[in-house]
């Protein structure tokens, strides 16, 4: 299928936050209820159509856990955008935000988009941070912001368009160099297919 933008997703956030449900859920609208935890990084792609443009979503899905992150931090290089998750369920994940998005800015690009995802909503008689919460930090450090259920495939999809959207905007004012090295993004021509109206020896 052709497209017009490459955009390059990092995943990025604790150990169990539901980074891998969210990828599956965005690539085949569906999860996997039992996984091992993810070891360096997993890989998936997907093409969509955005704010009438193609574009083809390249996402690394990274491990949380510590002993992976000098793996991981060379992933945030060349990135478009971060998907920056924690679970509402559990605080420390919540507390662990500012780590992250330290990470992000220092080993990223200075013009990664990045939105905050309070996943596991559907366990809401065990949620530890509102959403008022969550929304207010995100805002206090300039980022997007959305709950989801990777369980129940809420908010999935829209946390990958919103945040597209941004990187299309920022390109569409001039905020961003898609031909830097850094930007995240590859710039592909449509394929031209063959005009169905032309039939005939003559091509008429």
């Amino acid at each position: 299928m052709s497209y017009t933008y490459l955009f390059k997703y990092i995943i990025i956030g604790d150990a169990s936050v539901g980074k891998s449900c969210l990828m599956q859920s965005f690539l085949s609208q569906s999860i996997r209820t039992k996984h091992e935890p993810t070891v360096g990084v997993e890989f998936g792609a997907k093409i969509l159509e955005v704010n009438k443009e193609r574009v083809k979503f390249q996402i690394w899905d990274t491990a949380g856990s510590e002993q992976y992150r000098s793996i991981t931090r060379s992933y945030y290089r060349a990135a478009a955008a971060a998907i920056l998750v924690y679970d509402t369920t559990r605080r420390s994940t919540f507390d662990h935000l500012a780590e992250w998005l330290d990470e992000a800015r220092i080993n990223g690009n200075p013009n990664i988009t990045v939105i905050v995802v309070g996943n596991k909503i559907d366990l809401h008689t065990q949620r530890e941070i509102s959403i008022e919460e969550g929304k207010k930090w995100a805002a206090d450090n300039g980022l997007l912001f959305i709950e989801t259920s990777a369980k129940n495939n809420q908010g999935v999809n829209e946390a990958f368009l919103f945040s597209c959207q941004d990187v299309l905007e920022r390109i569409g004012s001039g905020l961003i160099d898609v031909q830097a090295s850094t930007s995240g993004i590859t710039v592909k021509s449509h394929i031209k297919l063959v005009d169905e109206k032309k039939t005939g020896c003559c091509g008429r």
